[in-house]
This record gives structure tokens, C-alpha cells and sequence, in this order.
């Protein structure tokens, strides 16, 4: 649990925990996915020192509700292609675009 939480933030940290492990989540993952949630809440409204851009003005991790996880209609991320292109041993795979590296992938 975040230092400096009061109750409310200790039981959205246990539930966002909980959830998470339902889903299959490590032990781990599921705290860092907490604290990282409990955080951002707690810099949007006012109950840390210090707050990023993104944690003030961004869409609240609530009403987000994983929009942007990568399992969408983007699909993976070029990063993620780049490392199964170096896996196979494309060859190129240093200046190809994400759609290059989708297509020598074979997606």
C-alpha cells in the first residue's frame, strides 16, 4: 500500500488487488497494477505531493476501465513485434515500420 493513504485508498488498493489476482495476475503484478491505480487517484484528487501532467489531466483509471490494453483493435505494439521479429531472426527488422513487421510476421 502507497505511504501517506488513508482508509478509503487501503480498501480500493485491496479490491483493485483482489481483482486483478481473479484475473490471473501474479501476486506481484497485482500490487504494482494497485499501487500504480491508488496512485494516479490519489495525485487527481489533490492527496499527494507531487503529481504528473498525465496523472492530473488524463481519463480517470476508473472510467478508463482498460481501454488501452493491447489486446484491442490496435493490436501489439511495435516493440512487441520488433522482439518476436528478433525471435524468428528477421532479417531488416531494425528499420521496418509496425505494419512491415506485422506483415514479414505473417499477421
Amino acid at each position: 500500500m502507497p505511504s501517506g493513504s488513508n482508509a478509503k485508498r487501503e480498501r480500493q488498493y485491496e479490491h483493485i488487488k483482489d481483482s486483478a489476482k481473479d484475473r490471473g495476475e501474479s501476486d506481484k503484478r497485482a500490487k504494482e497494477i494497485a499501487s500504480r491505480t491508488v496512485n494516479k487517484e490519489r495525485a487527481r484528487s489533490g492527496e499527494s505531493k507531487a503529481a504528473s501532467r498525465t496523472s492530473t489531466r488524463d481519463m480517470p483509471s476508473s472510467r478508463r476501465g482498460g481501454q488501452r490494453s493491447h489486446s484491442g483493435a490496435q493490436g501489439p505494439t511495435r516493440d512487441q513485434l520488433y522482439n518476436e521479429a528478433r525471435q524468428r531472426g528477421i532479417k531488416g527488422r531494425s528499420t521496418m515500420s509496425k505494419a512491415q513487421l506485422s506483415k514479414a510476421l505473417g499477421r
